[in-house]
């Protein structure tokens, strides 16, 4: 979504407004094309995704993850005043609360059931059970 915002922007962009608005060494690389980077041009790489396999520690940094992008949603509302850029930011920022809520309830379930005492019971065979005395 976020690169359909960026490329309906720049879709008709002049070079000199791409230079005005500091963007000319991205458009030497990319032309208008749409290419995941950082606000710092950094590319997009999956070095940032984070994975334990302990599900605990996997599920609170998803929630760190959920809240990050809500301030980086809040930080780009504070940058402009386009209602067609404020629109899909708004559905964006809102699905992060939603994902964190949801992560939080998941988290509760995997505490829950760490925490549960769980008991295995398997019967005795009939060899080992005791016999009744005759």
């Amino acid at each position: 979504m976020i690169g359909s915002i960026v490329h309906q922007l720049t879709d008709d962009i002049s070079e000199e407004e791409i230079k005005q608005a500091g963007l000319g060494p991205y458009y030497v690389d990319h032309g208008l094309g749409i290419y995941p980077a950082n606000a710092g041009g950094v590319p997009f790489s999956a070095d940032g995704l984070q994975s334990t396999g302990n599900p605990v520690a996997d599920l609170y940094e998803n929630l760190a993850a959920e809240q990050k992008a809500k301030a980086t949603y809040e930080y780009i509302l504070n940058m402009t005043d386009d209602p067609d850029v404020i629109t899909p930011i708004k559905f964006l920022r809102e699905r992060e609360v939603v994902h964190f809520q949801r992560f939080g309830e998941a988290l509760r379930l995997v505490q829950d059931y760490l925490d549960s005492k769980r008991q295995f019971i398997i019967e005795k065979p009939n060899n080992m059970k005791p016999q009744p005395r005759m």
